[in-house]
């Protein structure tokens, strides 16, 4: 699969789960707005970093908000909360939709 088409089927999931999302409560509205700011509208490929010093190429959700960002996993076909360090965003297990991996920062 392209690069173009891992962005688009990126792009495809998470709208689809935003259309599938139903706000709650306050909170939820303040963490789609969050969400929504931090969103990268054209997903592109990033080298991420794995515990046992491995990397994969994976695609960007969100813009970093300075410590964290949320990124799709093609190989495992799920989202990763990912931490920023020196040497580039590092996957710390947090996985699933792409809401709740932005939500539990």
């Amino acid at each position: 699969m392209s690069q173009d088409d891992l962005s688009a089927k990126v792009t495809r999931l998470v709208e689809d789960e935003l259309a599938a999302f139903a706000p709650a409560k306050e909170g939820d509205l303040m963490m789609l707005r969050d969400f929504a700011r931090l969103r990268v509208r054209r997903p592109r490929p990033i080298t991420v970093n794995f515990s046992g010093g491995f990397t994969q190429t994976c695609y960007s959700v969100t813009r970093s908000d300075g410590d964290y960002a949320v990124l799709f996993m093609p190989r495992a076909g799920y989202f990763s909360l990912c931490v920023d360090t020196l040497f580039g965003p590092a996957d710390i297990g947090v996985h699933g939709p792409a809401l709740g991996c932005f939500a539990s920062v």
